[in-house]
């Protein structure tokens, strides 16, 4: 029988513009980036330089404390610059791509049948390493570890969060492969996370434990999985993977090329054109606007509650699934703090009417309605927080620096993503999952 994890705790923000189940192709970009700030924690080193001639798949650079771990090119073409910015550090590698890509030859290898050693090398040494993060420190995973559990969620639950059964759609048999790859890199079981209320085939995956997952946001999180099915323990290790991740993993075993092919969902009340877009990681972000002009616009790559602000002129991240346009909140409230004043801005307090309507779909912006304060126990926190922690007191050990309150309070099960409807819903308008990423910073430095 499936396990299930079925939250009662959380908030599931019903937001206008979701994408409509429409897959095109995007049009190819001229340039794509890999950018070494996305992975977390990591020291890049470069092993090509500035004008050299690339293939899809081939090492751009390494991590510097952890060399098995290799970084590749998603397109053929010329490395056309580095970016650099203080004390050299690298931010960014742009690629001018070629008309048609060109594949590095990794080799076809059946994961089922070569032994776990041969699996994990080959994953590590050819970049598909990059899409697996660890916990605790939500970093990426060290090649040198072995994982007590690997989780994968594909019931996304976040607000204008791309559907991955849709994404998945056409590419249900590189999945399975990539979970019999991921199967051979742990000594214990793959958890893939499925939406209970669904009849969709990733239930009918095989060689991993499928778990019906229920509930409000964040139920779809793999942080909430693993603290109902396998908390970690100080000194453990568990990896988790992003759906989509699974399937470039595994068609790199079975086709013996790095196809970084990304599917983004364009979302957001001020989308004009809200579809799915085949595109390649790091591609350029107005690939994806199809003409529309987003002047006064946020664009976030990524969904609304975790996803980071960039510019028209600038590039998808690495793990990215969507691309939010929503109106920037640049506008004064007149007497917004009144009561019942508007009935199309959602609260979780009983002064707004929202709470009345809980099927309606909110207009939203960027704007906080509201400045930084004093933080108060109220216990919203809590509200919105399933997994069994103390969220407020663990901010505060955060903040405060002290190691012993925080490994205590929970810091080890913990990413900075679990604490995104803390940001929304917190009177005090702090940016909880900045302080849990400082906080987790810290443990990396102190404790290791």
């Amino acid at each position: 029988m499936p396990k299930s994890v079925k939250v009662k705790r959380g908030l599931s923000l019903n937001l206008k513009g979701e994408a409509e189940k429409i897959l095109v192709d995007a049009p190819k970009s001229k340039i794509y980036t890999i950018k070494p700030p996305n992975f977390h924690s990591i020291v890049p080193k470069m092993v090509v330089k500035e004008g050299a001639k690339l293939k899809a798949g081939d090492e751009l650079f390494f991590s510097k404390y952890s060399d098995k771990t290799r970084f590749v090119s998603p397109v053929s073409g010329t490395l056309k610059e580095i970016v650099r910015g203080a004390k050299r550090r690298v931010l960014e590698l742009r690629i001018e791509a070629d008309a048609s890509i060109d594949y590095k030859d990794f080799g076809v290898m059946d994961p089922l049948s070569a032994s776990k050693e041969e699996v994990k090398e080959r994953v590590f040494s050819t970049g598909l390493g990059t899409f697996i993060q660890q916990r605790p420190y939500d970093i990426l995973a060290n090649a040198e570890d072995t994982p007590k559990s690997i989780f994968v969620s594909t019931h996304n639950t976040a607000p204008l969060g791309a559907s991955f059964e849709f994404v998945l759609k056409a590419k249900m048999k590189h999945f399975q492969t990539g979970l019999n790859v991921l199967s051979q890199l742990t000594e214990g079981k793959v958890y893939v996370g499925v939406d209970a209320e669904s009849a969709s085939e990733l239930k009918s995956v095989e060689n991993v434990e499928v778990v019906n997952i229920n509930g409000p946001h964040p139920a779809g999180l793999v942080g909430t999985m693993i603290h109902e099915i396998e908390p970690i323990n100080q000194g453990e290790r568990v990896w988790t993977v992003r759906a989509e991740d699974v399937a470039i993993i595994g068609e790199q075993f079975t086709t013996g090329k790095f196809n970084a092919e990304r599917i983004v969902a364009v979302a957001g009340n001020a989308a004009e054109e809200r579809k799915y877009f085949k595109t390649l990681i790091g591609a350029e972000v107005k690939t994806l606007l199809s003409g529309q002009n987003p002047a006064g616009c946020r664009l976030i790559s990524g969904d609304v509650l975790t996803g980071a602000k960039v510019e028209e002129e600038g590039y998808i991240d690495y793990y990215a699934n969507e691309l939010t346009i929503i109106p920037e909140g640049n506008h004064y409230r007149m007497f917004g703090w009144l009561p019942f004043k508007d009935n199309n801005i959602h609260s979780m307090s009983k002064t707004s009417l929202s709470w009345l309507f809980p099927k309606r779909k909110y207009d939203v912006d960027t704007n906080l309605n509201g400045e930084e304060r004093a933080l108060v126990v109220t216990g919203e926190m809590e509200e919105v927080m399933p997994l069994d922690i103390y969220p407020m007191q663990l901010i505060k050990a955060c903040m405060a620096g002290d190691i012993e309150k925080m490994e205590n309070l929970g810091i080890y099960e913990v990413a900075p993503e679990d604490f995104a409807l803390i940001d929304y819903t917190n009177t005090s308008k702090i940016e909880a999952q900045e302080i849990i990423r400082q906080g987790l910073d810290l443990m990396i430095t102190e404790v290791g």
